[in-house]
């Protein structure tokens, strides 16, 4: 089985919060990535959305797109309008051959209001996730059949957020949208890791190897903390500086037979976790665990 490893620029700087942004350039981003041993990068705010410009820039460092962001709306919108909306980043993936648009949920969510407690997430009845899923799957079929799937980012502080809410999210949804397993994201959330890819395993075409520090998140008093205090706070980190067991959440994937990107998105204070100091021990355990699992890492 094969693997490559990327990893998202958000260690370097945040398009949430501009106070955890160390001040490099995209081209010093993408060389720091490089000396920790990646291939992949997914998208952030600073990379020009045009492949004659980034292009030369990546293949400077051997770096390819590996993904990326959309911040979708449809849980209260159009399927029209977000056609309209995803269409300018579809049409630059698919120019950069990347291998999906990571599409997380915004709609209602509170993820990026730092005034909003984790306690005040949106919270669905099944009938709303029902009718919230088929919408996502013709979404994700017409992606699909345009070129450029998705991969859909459970995500805390979203309205897909818990075991449970993926599970029905699932249920309802068919394999037009594939799912984006965040271990991070799920252990936050309450979940259990390896539950969730033994249930979705067959719907998952994208990994973030977030690592969470769970003394932080168990510290966190979520009706007055909001999902950017905890980041603030330092709930996430790269993989061998967390509280995961990436070996067995590697080997639980590879049972499955899950080929394809590793992608370590861990949002830092810059200042506090050197981005290159991170990426490189990221690098370091990722490489361990792959090959205790069976993987090839291949550039």
């Amino acid at each position: 089985m094969k693997a490559r490893l990327g990893i998202a620029p958000i260690a370097w700087w945040n398009d949430d919060l501009a106070e955890l942004s160390d001040d490099v350039s995209l081209e010093e981003c993408l060389r720091q990535a490089s000396v920790a041993g990646f291939t992949g990068m997914e998208t952030g705010r600073r990379f020009p959305m045009d492949v004659a410009v980034l292009s030369p820039i990546l293949a400077r460092y051997g770096i390819s797109v590996c993904g990326g962001w959309f911040s979708g709306l449809l849980l209260d919108g159009d399927i029209e309008a977000e056609k309209d909306r995803i269409r300018a980043q579809m049409d630059f993936f698919i120019a950069a051959k990347a291998p999906c648009i990571v599409y997380g949920e915004t709609a209602r969510s509170v993820q990026g209001d730092r005034s909003k407690p984790l306690a005040v997430k949106p919270k669905l009845s099944e009938d709303e996730i029902k009718t919230y899923a088929r919408k996502m799957t013709a979404f994700g079929e017409w992606c699909a059949e345009q070129g450029m799937p998705l991969s859909y980012h459970h995500h805390m502080a979203a309205a897909i957020e818990t075991e449970a809410e993926l599970d029905l999210f699932m249920k309802h949804s068919g394999a037009g949208i594939p799912l984006l397993f965040d271990a991070g994201h799920m252990a936050f959330a309450g979940g259990d890791v390896l539950r969730v890819i033994d249930n979705h395993h067959a719907r998952i075409s994208h990994v973030h190897t977030k690592d969470v520090r769970m003394d932080v998140i168990n510290g966190l008093d979520r009706s007055r903390e909001s999902f950017l205090d905890a980041v603030v706070k330092g709930a996430f980190t790269v993989p061998g500086d967390g509280s995961l067991d990436f070996e067995t959440i590697v080997k639980r994937l590879a049972s499955h037979g899950y080929e394809g990107w590793f992608v370590v998105e861990a949002e830092q204070d810059p200042k506090v976790s050197p981005p290159l100091e991170m990426a490189k021990i990221g690098h370091k355990e990722l490489l361990r665990v792959m090959a205790a699992a069976g993987y090839e890492v291949v550039a």
